[in-house]
């Protein structure tokens, strides 16, 4: 339904209506939750939700008639009866949206219209459905999260011994092992998983009026009034806000920080998919890889694409939130309505990084033979500072290192193994490693330190 045509904005040319945001250039949030719980429809049901549970908090305190209450919340219960895209053109006329939803849902209420609304101011509301839609948005992507920690558990337990080698700066540095590679994973995601639900848990309900004060509903009793933010936090399930929070926008803020946070740790795990799934490297690839438009052969890595393009954009929507926290006044002209769609877009980008990496550590392929392979690719330097260690006790440090800087250049120069110079070295000019299990010592798969045990330990967190 619209509007009294008087509520309408004025427009001699409206632009018609547009076709619907469907994800066409978004592939990361296209069918993901996160997008069905942060489009129009979604954020009007909050807002038609916020606007109900007011009504009804009235009438658990005695400030409203529960006549009213039940007909605001059954007027509000469908948000197909109101016309998203009018509310949308008309709130031009008033800076936000709740201005022109209060007068349909007014008209829809019938003789209980002036329960509508009542006391609140447009923020109020607002804020109060950003938290909602937040929180049931938070919902999918924990769920998401899950998945991906229980995958991850399950490839760093299976391949807890499997070695492979270290990268450092690009290149081989010491060998380690895909267990402990994605117990690291798991721990990121775990991290994430805390740090959204101590948020989740904190989103709060917004209640204020015009200036934070609760003053029009002071007419019921200060005593009503000063329980109305609780019962109305109570009838959303939301927390309860200590303050108004127009201008202190410390959920907003810190919503923003643990939603940049999930989208980086779920980068980091596509970056390392991204390197590791290469041609000339192939230790991993994604169990349906994405096709080419030109080039039939190709398997491209599409989910850990789409799950690093989330998270090359999420920090420079937090920092959009961020820098809404100097926002002046009791209410402020343009630090709050900058909010709302940088927060709608980084919940997107979280929700949808969530979701595609859900299904890659699912279906992820790990190659432990090329695995192997590789960590004879430098001819045994992988090992160098494992020699090290060993064989500073038995040549002091100066020669040790002396020996290994030559064999290592040799190694580099003459194409041989470092374990067949070294024993040759031990025959010849080195006396002292001769009691040395040199084919021990320069085995690369013995090399990984304590690698299984900080998998383990990573992963009895739960």
């Amino acid at each position: 339904m619209t509007g009294p045509t008087g509520a309408r904005d004025a427009d001699p040319d409206p632009a018609p209506d547009p076709d619907p945001d469907s994800g066409l250039l978004d592939p990361l949030r296209a069918g993901s939750p996160a997008e069905a719980a942060t489009g129009d429809t979604a954020f009007l049901l909050a807002l038609l939700d916020a606007e109900a549970a007011l009504v009804r908090a009235q009438a658990a305190l005695g400030a409203a008639p529960a006549e009213a209450a039940l007909a605001v919340s059954d007027a509000a219960s469908d948000p197909y009866r109101f016309d998203v895209r009018s509310i949308a053109l008309r709130a031009r006329g008033g800076g936000n949206p709740v201005i022109p939803l209060v007068a349909d849902l007014t008209a829809a209420a019938g003789e209980w219209g002036p329960y509508v609304h009542r006391g609140a101011t447009s923020q109020d509301i607002l804020d109060t459905a950003a938290m909602l839609v937040a929180a049931r948005t938070l919902g999918a992507v924990l769920a998401d999260l899950a998945r991906t920690e229980a995958a991850l558990a399950a490839l760093a337990a299976a391949h807890r011994d499997t070695p492979m080698p270290g990268r450092t700066l690009t290149q081989h540095a010491v060998p380690t092992t895909f267990g402990l590679k994605a117990a690291g994973w798991r721990s990121l995601v775990l991290d994430a998983r805390d740090r959204l639900c101590a948020v989740r848990d904190g989103l709060p309900a917004q209640l204020g009026g015009a200036a934070g004060t609760l003053a029009a509903f002071a007419d019921a009793g200060a005593e009503i009034a000063a329980a109305l933010p609780a019962a109305y936090a109570h009838e959303l399930g939301l927390a309860v806000p200590l303050l108004p929070w127009h201008t202190l926008r410390t959920p907003v803020a810190d919503l923003a920080g643990a939603l940049a946070l999930a989208t980086g740790a779920l980068g980091k795990i596509a970056a390392d998919v991204l390197v590791l799934s290469r041609t000339e490297t192939a230790e991993l690839a994604e169990g349906a890889g994405g096709g080419s438009s030109a080039m039939p052969h190709k398997a491209n890595p599409v989910r850990a694409t789409l799950v690093a393009s989330a998270a090359r954009r999420s920090p420079h929507l937090a920092a959009s939130l961020y820098a809404c926290l100097p926002a002046e006044d009791e209410r402020p002209a343009g630090a709050w309505h900058a909010e709302w769609e940088p927060l709608r877009e980084l919940l997107r980008l979280t929700g949808g990084a969530a979701h595609h990496t859900a299904a890659l550590a699912e279906g992820l392929r790990v190659d432990a033979e090329a695995m192997r392979a590789h960590l004879d690719l430098t001819g045994g330097l992988l090992v160098s500072e494992r020699l090290s260690v060993v064989l500073t006790p038995l040549l002091g440090r100066a020669r040790a290192r002396a020996l290994l800087t030559g064999l290592a250049a040799r190694t580099r120069a003459e194409g041989r193994g470092l374990a067949d110079l070294l024993a040759e070295a031990a025959a010849t000019d080195v006396p002292e490693l001769s009691g040395v299990d040199l084919a021990e010592l320069t085995d690369p798969t013995r090399a990984a330190g304590l690698a299984g045990h900080l998998t383990d330990r990573a992963l009895e967190r739960r």
